[in-house]
């Protein structure tokens, strides 16, 4: 279920063993028309090929309605008063050589349905489905996990967009600071902002050689010892980069050099500049009121902004006022949730 394509090597394997033209395995969910159908096999010429897309858009053999690990011949999946099958019984099945058929039916739990063949001529027999009956149970198993497996790269295409949206990831560095593994998003933020770099030997190289050097000798201490105390390292002020590395408890993990630490790393990719620019845009403030605004959203009381940006306390007092009024804040807090909550932590 992982080859790519999709059960290449089974279908090639099945068909030879049978030794049916063509062995095929279709999809379709219980919901949906959509069809994912694989087999292996001789192509298929090129005007049965537009035949079957112009005329019959799909298979019309009624799948749906076969019991579930009962096998089918093809007389039986085709009605004898149904126009449209046994026209595509004559006009595409038997060019390609097929006369005969098994098909069975496995059903997933969660609803995803299957259908395993194998098409051809004479030597497509009782015997043929006899394998496939044996395969029945083992296919219902590979159905489940490969369902399992979609399941999961979907929830885990999802969280990567959201850490990624949030300017937030991880990576696992082994003994020599090489990167093992990380969320995709991170290379994007390696080439955006500079402060981390992958190096030579894919080793995680920060732009600080004093950062380099507490991060090498904290992940050797890590090797060394895996209950050792995570460390906060900040890598910068303006824009807001910080790093959290801490020991893996786990290192039964499958790699070629195992992970001994895993670094969390949040940030924004904007600098307080575009921060305020963006306050601007979105509340209407003036470039002083942004200023102020986006200082308080970082945790500062009013005096200390005021004191940071240069202005007296009743100026910044002032701006407030008109901040508020401006972002309909009714205090300090709720400021800081509008603002950190609002459409900019997705810019």
């Amino acid at each position: 279920m992982f080859e790519q394509p999709l059960w290449h090597g089974f279908l090639d394997r099945l068909r030879a063993r049978s030794g049916a033209a063509y062995a095929s395995l279709a999809f379709r969910p219980v919901d949906e028309e959509r069809i994912v159908e694989l087999y292996a096999g001789p192509p298929t010429p090129l005007h049965l090929d537009r035949l079957f897309n112009q005329k019959y858009g799909r298979d019309p053999l009624p799948y749906r309605r076969m019991r579930e690990a009962r096998v089918y011949t093809l007389d039986e999946l085709l009605d004898p008063g149904d126009r449209v099958q046994q026209g595509y019984r004559a006009e595409f099945l038997e060019p390609l050589g097929i006369t005969n058929m098994r098909s069975v039916r496995v059903t997933e739990p969660s609803g995803m349905d299957a259908w395993l063949s194998c098409a051809g001529g004479r030597e497509v027999g009782s015997g043929v489905g006899a394998l496939l009956t044996a395969l029945v149970p083992h296919l219902r198993i590979a159905l489940r996990s490969f369902v399992a497996f979609e399941r999961e790269k979907f929830r885990s295409s999802v969280n990567s967009e959201a850490f990624g949206r949030l300017n937030f990831g991880w990576l696992t560095l082994d003994a020599q600071c090489r990167i093992v593994d990380m969320t995709p998003h991170l290379e994007q933020l390696f080439q955006r902002s500079r402060l981390l770099r992958r190096g030579r030997y894919d080793r995680l190289t920060p732009a600080s050689p004093a950062v380099d050097r507490e991060l090498t000798a904290l992940v050797k201490s890590f090797a060394a010892d895996r209950d050792a105390r995570p460390r906060a390292i900040n890598l910068s002020r303006d824009p807001l980069m910080d790093m959290l590395v801490r020991p893996i408890q786990d290192r039964s993990l499958s790699a070629q050099s195992a992970p001994v630490a895993i670094a969390y790393i949040s940030g924004d990719r904007w600098s307080q500049a575009d921060r305020c620019d963006q306050l601007v845009d979105l509340f209407g403030l003036s470039p002083s009121e942004a200023r102020l605004a986006w200082a308080i959203a970082q945790g500062m009381s009013i005096s200390e902004a005021a004191a940071d940006l240069g202005l007296t306390v009743e100026t910044a007092r002032n701006y407030s006022k008109k901040i508020y009024a401006k972002t309909g804040a009714r205090g300090q807090a709720e400021l800081v949730r509008y603002i950190l909550t609002s459409v900019l932590a997705l810019a």
